[in-house]
């Protein structure tokens, strides 16, 4: 792999140098956990056993605190309502998703699952404000496959919070990375037994209940994995409105490999190889957009609306408005100061650059020609 990532400031590159973060699977109760194991075969390499063994002894805490959460909050959480359908934010890993979620959250009418309660699912409404202020240095500044910030506070990818409450997702992968590539990566829900797909329902379901009780608003909610699962969401929320960004395939491919080397080095419980780390990005890829096809037409036009990253962080002002016209949101005009306030305060970011083999060019080409003509890219 000839990947080269421009470097950081050295300011920043010593700061995170420094910071130190737990696993991620350290968010999981005992049985969540067991389960993840089962997933993976139990295939932890004797080098990670101390991690499973703290992983485990943590655990146990996390159960009798969801234990107690559900005996303060539980009633309330399953007479919880949702009245607001959520927003989606969907799209392929590292195509600006997190930007857009960054900007339709500055909206008062909105809210969205922090760090913190995508990690600890299991009883935050129980601990999120005294923790968060007690191990405030266990989350560090920025995020460190693309240095945008973060924190406990700031928003989160649902499906981690899926991943600590034990429902197959995807991310087993970033506990396992050397599993062979038939190992099942979980983004198409339909291909589950149809009690599995019912207990995820329930599950998802559940945990909205669970953020709604904290903060009634409309919840905007970004995970790539869900790019695949608009039946199973409609299923769930009819009236839910999706956010598609796209963007350049020859940029997705090296900065989706920089973020799964990240993961797997630094949360697997495996020494990671990276053998089959490039087919991974290639055919996962393909399986999202093989389904964000196959489903996109059961949304109404009117609740789906497509956005090019290009085209996005040209004018994000103008494309927000845009969306908002399109998903009948309104209220932008009370929006725009707080965006061009934000915007103003991350002026001058610049993202990772990437430098392509001719021979993964060509593979590109030949793989995702299709998503890059559909999407009106060159392949020149």
């Amino acid at each position: 792999m000839t990947t080269a990532v421009l470097e950081k400031p050295k300011e920043t590159q010593a700061r995170q140098k420094g910071e130190w973060t737990p696993r991620i699977w350290e968010g999981c109760d005992f049985f969540a956990w067991a389960r993840l194991l089962a997933r993976g075969r139990f295939k932890v390499d004797w080098s990670c056993l101390y991690i499973a063994a703290i992983v485990t002894f943590i655990s146990c805490f996390h159960t009798a605190l969801r234990f107690i959460q559900e005996l303060l909050y539980g009633r309330r959480i399953a007479r919880t309502p949702i009245r607001d359908a959520p927003i989606f934010i969907i799209g392929h890993w590292r195509t600006g998703t997190t930007f857009l979620h960054e900007l339709l959250i500055l909206d008062e009418r909105h809210t969205y699952p922090t760090t913190y309660e995508c990690l600890e699912p299991n009883h935050f409404l129980l601990s999120e404000r005294l923790l968060t202020r007690i191990f405030w240095f266990l989350v560090p500044s920025r995020r460190p496959m693309d240095n945008m910030a973060a924190g406990w506070d700031r928003p989160q990818e649902d499906e981690f919070a899926l991943c600590m409450l034990g429902q197959p997702s995807p991310y087993v992968k970033i506990a396992f990375p050397n599993d062979s590539p038939d190992h099942p990566v979980y983004l198409d829900l339909e291909e589950l037994p149809a009690h599995a797909r019912a207990s995820w329902k329930r599950a998802f379901y559940r945990m909205l209940q669970r953020f709604t009780v904290k903060d009634a608003r409309r919840l905007v909610l970004k995970s790539p994995p869900h790019t695949c699962r608009i039946k199973t969401l409609l299923e769930l929320f009819p009236d839910a409105r999706f956010v598609h960004v796209v963007r350049n395939p020859y940029i997705v491919f090296p900065s989706t490999v920089h973020l799964w080397k990240s993961f797997w080095k630094k949360h697997g419980l495996q020494r990671p190889t990276y053998e089959c780390l490039e087919e991974y990005v290639y055919s996962g890829f393909e399986q999202l957009y093989a389904k964000l096809e196959q489903t996109r037409h059961l949304v109404h036009r009117s609740r789906f609306y497509e956005v090019a990253y290009e085209d996005f962080v040209a004018d994000p002002i103008g494309q927000m408005e845009a969306l908002y016209e399109h998903l009948g949101l309104g209220g932008f005009e009370q929006l725009r100061p707080r965006l061009e306030h934000h915007l103003a305060s991350i002026e001058g970011y610049e993202t990772n650059r990437y430098e392509l083999t001719s021979e993964q060019r060509a593979k590109i080409t030949r793989r995702w020609g299709d998503v890059i003509r559909r999407y009106g890219y060159s392949e020149e």
